[in-house]
């Protein structure tokens, strides 16, 4: 049997989606103190639960060959099929309950642990590890600094918004391109937006706006952990691009 790991892995991150279009909410509601605390722990909570799906399973993958191979011989579909998800997620959030909201959030991530288990298994343990310790210290500083911060990164955000369309874009032109000093370029701007989107979501679920875009709370808990959980993994997939060595 032939080895199913890739020789060419994904030059890019396969995920990318990572916010609300910067107009979908209404102006920022007012929440108490406790309220706040409790939505955002709840949103973190959330997204780690989600983060240790997408390991568990990337590890799993990795390891076997036969879920390697199935993975890379139904990529294409794979990440059509992620993208989808999330845009019906934030998009039909409204209209979902909060448990099926939930339910759909851990349908993705377990199906992003076939494409990163696949992605992984092209670099050393060594790298994969630098590479989440890396993205885990600059998510963690962003968040906090999108906690503590007075500063208003509505304007910011809104910019971050259209540089990661732009992003996708190139993205997409590289595919055909398969341009390396492009892909690396790409690369380092990948880390700033998504350094930059981590500060602001915290902010926008703090300050209610995921609460008056969602209808209630418990969903916007559920959409906070999903832009959470959606900053952490690109982050590390563009780390990992930057630094990480080759098997």
């Amino acid at each position: 049997m032939s080895d199913p790991r890739p020789t060419n892995p994904f030059s890019t991150s396969p995920v990318i989606p990572g916010s609300l279009p910067a107009d979908a909410t209404a102006s920022p509601i007012r929440v108490d103190a406790e309220t706040q605390r409790a939505y955002l722990t709840q949103a973190f909570v959330w997204m780690f639960a989600g983060l240790a799906v997408t390991a568990g399973l990337a590890l799993v993958v990795q390891g076997n060959a036969r879920l390697l191979g199935f993975a890379e011989g139904n990529v294409l579909i794979l990440i059509i099929a992620q993208f989808a998800l999330v845009l019906a997620i934030t998009f039909g959030i409204r209209r979902m309950s909060a448990t099926l909201a939930l339910g759909a959030f851990f349908v993705y991530a377990a199906s992003l642990g076939l494409t990163i288990g696949l992605i992984i298994s092209a670099y050393t343990s060594a790298s994969v590890v630098s590479a989440f310790v890396t993205a885990s210290g600059m998510f963690g500083a962003a968040a906090i600094y999108g906690h503590v911060t007075k500063r208003s990164l509505a304007r910011i955000g809104s910019l971050l918004f259209m540089a990661m369309i732009g992003l996708v874009i190139a993205m997409i032109v590289n595919l055909f391109l398969r341009s390396d000093a492009l892909g690396w370029v790409l690369s380092i701007i990948g880390v700033v937006i998504f350094t930059g989107l981590t500060a602001w979501h915290v902010q926008r679920i703090q300050n209610g706006e995921l609460a008056v875009y969602t209808g209630s709370v418990e969903k916007a808990a559920v959409m906070g952990a999903l832009l959470l959980y959606l900053d952490f993994v690109n982050l590390f997939l563009f780390m990992l691009r930057l630094f990480g060595s080759r098997e």
